[in-house]
């Protein structure tokens, strides 16, 4: 038998991947399918997402549930509070896609910011092309301080952050044109 994290299926795809399950995903899969539904601010997300997490855990009839199966489940729990106009906009789609800056300074060797960002700029292409609703950038300080070869917090790491910053939105700025994508840095 094999043991899944947390006591949860992988979820497959559309296009038969199989990812894992993550309650972050369908938190912000609820999030955006309630922005299309005319609820910006929507506050069930984390309720909704933790009720289909405990379905989930609860059915464990099979390792591997379908992103269609899913997405009924969903649909069934906003029907029943009330919002079914959420559940006509809710699709699973991809996860979020987290990319760790430190991995890529040190994929580029300490000091080498050019090399660095022409790594970063290869990542949000892929990641961008995906179709990923989200996009995490992780570590941000750290690779700042390898890339400067510091120890400590700087002037010129401060300066080297807030061109990674521009950087990584220059980079994904037209893409939330296009559909629902957003960002983060940490």
């Amino acid at each position: 038998m094999i043991a899944f994290p947390n006591e949860l299926p992988l979820v497959r795809l559309s296009d038969g991947d199989c990812l894992a399950f993550e309650r972050a995903w369908l938190v912000r899969s609820l999030a955006s399918a309630a922005r299309k539904a005319g609820y910006p601010q929507w506050w069930l997300s984390e309720h909704v997402a933790q009720s289909v997490t405990e379905y989930l855990r609860s059915e464990q009839a099979a390792p591997v549930v379908a992103a269609g199966h899913l997405e009924q489940a969903v649909q069934s729990v906003l029907q029943v509070i009330g919002y079914g106009e959420i559940g006509r906009h809710f699709v699973v789609g991809r996860p979020i896609i987290r990319i760790s800056l430190v991995d890529l300074a040190q994929e580029a060797g300490t000091g080498y910011e050019l090399a660095f960002f022409e790594l970063l700029r290869g990542r949000l292409q892929e990641a961008v092309a995906s179709g990923a609703p989200h996009l995490e950038l992780c570590g941000l300080e750290s690779c700042v301080k390898l890339l400067r070869a510091r120890k400590a917090w700087s002037r010129d790491c401060e300066a080297l952050r807030g061109e990674i910053v521009s950087f990584a939105r220059d980079q994904t700025g037209t893409v939330s044109a296009r559909h629902d994508f957003t960002f983060s840095l940490t």
